[in-house]
């Protein structure tokens, strides 16, 4: 937020207030996506640049002084801030919802952030607001999609966002378990450059990993794109440290345990609801040896997802595995600067990703071609899973150029076993395109296989869109429909997005009543009184 001249006392986070990243990687449109907008969903003219930081409202903040006085008594004052800057930085995650509603002039924000520096500031900045009546939504690198950070105060009189940015430290590395201790506010890239000092990698690369944190992986159950091999990062945690308004939890004494219920997978995927992840123990590796990487081609989604099946049920798995369907190969090669729509292959595109030592490396791709080749696929060559490797953070951006355009873009993810992967790929892309239709506007439905199991795999969907009337409640409405499909279908309402506030009113249909009266109790047993990120993950 270096660009923005918000008055602040806190450092600010480095991705921009009302949009994606930093300011210096966006990007503009290229002229094949341009076109493709006037084509395929009449999009012309557009909003504009989002409006700046001089035209926000924010609503008074609702601390006192005696509040702020508390609360810098307990973490310092220079870690306290109720300035503009502070508040509207904080102010919740990036999906599109939030980036349009930065939009409008008047915002809702927490009434401040606070930045503690160990546990015992934690639990005493937990005590405070726990009797004072203030909500707390943890803080770290602001990449939800899914609500998550939307300052809710839950029917309590003011909101804090709890910045775990002090939180950055590499606390212990053991290299004879291969283990590290990182503490929840390091950055993904730092937490790798340390790593990589010593050798080693975690091998954990969501699309949000520039900005995402440790802690923030371990509260949202993230899902990276190298999880075929590398597995989710929920496999990767052996410990966590998380403080509650009732205690500190220490948990993960061994990476396997029969010492009951693992306690570690309450607090993996909480959101910030049960407790605050101040520290977190992953299992490391060593720096791969050789890294190889492959793009195929198959003559329709159906024929890749038997291949990506094949592969995801042997013993000889890539660490990168994904395919695209028809669509979405044709869009991503058409607006690739490199490669003209003339030039397509078409058909449906795969990627994948080996890495180890060099005979694990080889043997294993050469298992993995023949799979592939007896499914139908074609090798294409390495060039186009390079490209694909070097512009996998940068979708987000792009994001940010099309709504200056005029056109909507969101995405959306699921789960399901491999016998309905067609079902709910159909039922999902009729739904999206059945419910724009409803409110007179076209739009463009993408997908692709992002992560892969033994038994089933996500399907992640991408959709740009021609905006019209109110752009909030247009896509309010469509999400809301399409939920429901996800649910009827018998998927997952989230695979590694989270719950947050936007899948909540779907989570009681996924796991029942008695699933919803099991989180009611967690909640009420660590924050019997609902001080931790109101309004997210418990029905």
């Amino acid at each position: 937020m270096a660009d923005d001249p918000l008055p602040h006392l806190l450092p600010l986070p480095p991705m921009r207030w009302n949009a994606w990243g930093i300011p210096s990687d966006a990007r503009p449109l290229s002229k094949g996506i341009v076109d493709l907008l006037e084509a395929a969903l009449g999009v012309g003219g557009g909003l504009g640049p989002a409006p700046g930081p001089e035209s926000v409202e924010l609503p008074p903040t609702r601390l006192t002084g005696a509040d702020v006085a508390a609360l810098a008594a307990i973490v310092g004052q220079e870690h306290v801030g109720t300035e503009p800057g502070d508040r509207l930085s904080r102010a919740g995650g990036k999906s599109t919802l939030d980036l349009l509603r930065r939009r409008e002039a008047r915002q809702l924000a927490p009434d401040g952030a606070v930045a503690p520096g160990s546990d015992d500031e934690v639990a005493a900045v937990l005590a405070y607001c726990e009797e004072a009546g203030v909500a707390v939504v943890p803080f770290g690198g602001g990449t939800s999609v899914v609500g998550g950070l939307d300052p809710e105060t839950g029917g309590l009189r003011a909101v804090i966002a709890l910045d775990l940015r002090r939180f950055g430290a590499l606390v212990r590395l053991d290299e004879i378990s291969l283990l590290a201790t990182f503490q929840a506010g390091i950055p993904g890239p730092r937490a790798e450059a340390l790593l990589g000092e010593r050798g080693y990698i975690l091998g954990h690369y969501p699309q949000s990993f520039q900005f995402a944190t440790i802690g923030g992986f371990a509260a949202a159950r993230s899902s990276g794109q190298a999880s075929a091999g590398y597995g989710r990062f929920d496999d990767m945690v052996v410990g966590l440290t998380a403080v509650t308004p009732r205690g500190v939890l220490r948990l993960g004494r061994a990476q396997k345990s029969a010492a009951g219920p693992d306690l570690r997978q309450v607090f993996l995927g909480s959101e910030g609801a049960f407790g605050v992840i101040t520290e977190v123990v992953v299992r490391i590796r060593p720096k791969p040896e050789r890294v190889v990487r492959q793009a195929w081609r198959f003559e329709d989604f159906a024929q890749g997802e038997a291949a990506l099946r094949a592969v995801a049920q042997s013993s000889f798995r890539p660490t990168v595995l994904r395919l695209s369907d028809e669509v979405e190969t044709g869009v991503n090669l058409a607006t690739t600067e490199k490669i003209g729509a003339g030039d397509s292959p078409g058909g449906a595109l795969a990627v994948t990703t080996f890495e180890g030592a060099p005979d694990e490396v080889r043997a294993a791709s050469e298992l993995a071609a023949r799979a592939f080749e007896a499914a139908g696929g074609a090798a294409l060559g390495p060039e186009l899973a390079d490209s694909w490797e070097a512009g996998r953070y940068s979708a987000p951006y792009l994001r940010d150029a099309l709504l200056d355009a005029g056109a909507g873009c969101e995405t959306l993810e699921t789960a399901t076993t491999w016998d309905k992967v067609d079902e709910v790929k159909a039922a999902v892309t009729e739904a999206l395109l059945e419910a724009f239709a409803e409110n007179g506007t076209k739009a463009l439905v993408m997908c692709h296989i992002s992560h892969v199991y033994p038994a089933g795999a996500s399907l992640y969907f991408t959709v740009v869109y021609a905006m019209a009337g109110d752009p909030v409640e247009q896509w309010a409405a469509v999400k809301a429909a399409v939920s429901q499909v996800i649910v009827e279908v018998g998927a997952t309402i989230s695979h590694h997005h989270g719950v947050g506030a936007d899948h909540r009113r779907w989570l009681a249909e996924e796991i029942g009543e008695v699933g919803v009266a099991v989180l009611r109790a967690v909640k009420s047993a660590v924050d019997p009184k609902g001080i931790l990120n109101p309004g997210k993950l418990v029905p």
